[in-house]
């Protein structure tokens, strides 16, 4: 199928499509189900709608929740979702991808507990909420790395300017993980993700088939750090468990991949069985890292990096990667991943989804950002709005990768347009710098 822009105006012209690429996903015009609520431990999420963790990098230097963090998250409380997964929140300083990423700890405690009463007290749903620790390796200022990736290492890291993170040092960061977690249930959130997706550090970990130590190599040695992460932070926290977890890292010889970058999904299969074992009640499910393969974690229309595929075949995959994951658990919530690119349609894909037992809840991230009451739309109206919806133009992966405050640049324009006019603007004179020396 021929690469092309979102162009359908009716189900009908989607189905033709799905069709085409032999994808039988269950549509579905009546999106009532996804009102139905679901009972995690002795908490009730309200409804079947969840938004993704989506990093607006617009925390203060201390990693204490800005004016702007603020706004988002009451933004996101006020449309409805039944569930907020909040963004990467690290653990520790060296852990940070930028000096504007959140960071939960002691000193700021009090401005988390005030960012959890705030989503609680704006929402008429009470969410369900899950704090995203992270530690963001090769990919934070740092440049901590597990072990040397030839495909990765040209795109995250300058050569002999790394790190690679010994297994003392993984030894004192579960101790990390695990205190960031104490402090998350003491904020008020639900839940705690031990993120391991993406590349980031503990995705990584998953890959380092040439690492060696406790921590490489075999199968049990490379999920040694997340399993026992979890175990550590269940043994001594009050709190449910969640993961948001790269299914497969689509890069040659990565996670659950094989040597031309196709998957090979019986490890993930096995985990997803491990990790529901060891008391964890969510999976978030994505694939690969935007670093390097943007399109196949979040399939788009435009942009400075052009997909090599027609973005269905991104949808298409993701939420088949959803299916996988439900498949292979009997109690574990698995929120499902892929939707946004389908525009309002994204509605009709969630409740055919849920109710064809495909996923539990559907998770929007750009959507969220760029249509922050889809949610209510939805439930209260039965379907969203198509002149509100995310465009999937990739300016707010432009500029989080970028390091600046993201959000949505066409439909929030008076706070993001400016900030992506000034990133434009540095990359002319960049260009114009280059080409003059």
């Amino acid at each position: 199928m021929k690469a092309q822009k979102f162009n359908y105006s009716s189900l009908k012209e989607l189905k033709a499509d799905l069709k085409e690429l032999d994808f039988e996903l269950p549509l579905s015009e009546n999106t009532k189900i996804l009102n139905e609520e679901l009972k995690i431990n002795n908490r009730l999420i309200p409804n079947r709608i969840a938004i993704h963790p989506m990093e607006g990098a617009d925390a203060e230097a201390d990693g204490t929740p800005s004016e702007l963090t603020k706004r988002r998250y009451k933004r996101f409380a006020n449309g409805g979702a039944g569930l907020i997964w909040l963004e990467a929140i690290a653990v520790d300083k060296a852990g940070r991808a930028n000096e504007s990423q959140l960071y939960l700890k002691q000193e700021n405690l009090a401005q988390f507990k005030d960012l959890i009463k705030l989503i609680k007290n704006e929402s008429e749903v009470d969410p369900y909420t899950v704090a995203q620790l992270t530690h963001s390796g090769r990919f934070g200022e740092n440049n901590i790395i597990a072990f040397n990736d030839q495909e990765l290492d040209p795109v995250s890291i300058a050569e002999n300017d790394f790190h690679i993170i010994t297994d003392e040092e993984l030894d004192q960061l579960q101790l990390d993980y695990l205190k960031a977690a104490e402090l998350a249930a003491e904020a008020g959130f639900d839940a705690v993700d031990i993120k391991s997706c993406h590349r980031y550090l503990l995705s990584s970990l998953l890959a380092a088939y040439d690492r060696k130590g406790k921590y490489g190599g075999t199968y049990e040695n490379r999920t040694r750090f997340l399993k026992e992460t979890i175990m550590k932070v269940k043994n001594k926290v009050d709190i449910d468990l969640a993961v948001r977890l790269n299914i497969y890292d689509a890069i040659p010889g990565g996670w659950a991949t094989d040597q031309d970058g196709n998957p090979d999904l019986a490890e993930a299969a096995k985990l997803l069985k491990e990790l529901e074992e060891l008391g964890v009640k969510l999976i978030n499910v994505t694939a690969s890292t935007p670093y390097l393969k943007p399109h196949v974690n979040r399939p788009y229309d435009n942009g400075g990096y052009q997909p090599p595929e027609h973005p269905l075949l991104g949808v298409k995959r993701l939420l088949e990667l959803t299916k996988f994951t439900k498949e292979n658990l009997n109690q574990t919530l698995v929120i499902g991943t892929g939707f946004s690119w389908l525009r309002q349609y994204g509605a009709n894909a969630a409740a055919g989804m849920v109710a064809a037992d495909w996923t539990d809840l559907a998770g929007f991230g750009r959507q969220a950002f760029a249509y922050p009451d889809f949610a209510r739309d939805i439930l209260q109206k039965g379907e969203m709005d198509s002149t509100k919806v995310c465009i999937s133009c990739s300016k707010c992966a432009e500029l989080k990768a970028a390091k600046k405050k993201a959000g949505c640049v066409i439909r929030d324009r008076e706070i993001y347009l400016p900030i992506y006019r000034e990133l434009q603007q540095e990359k002319e004179l960049n260009n114009l710098s280059a080409a003059s020396s």
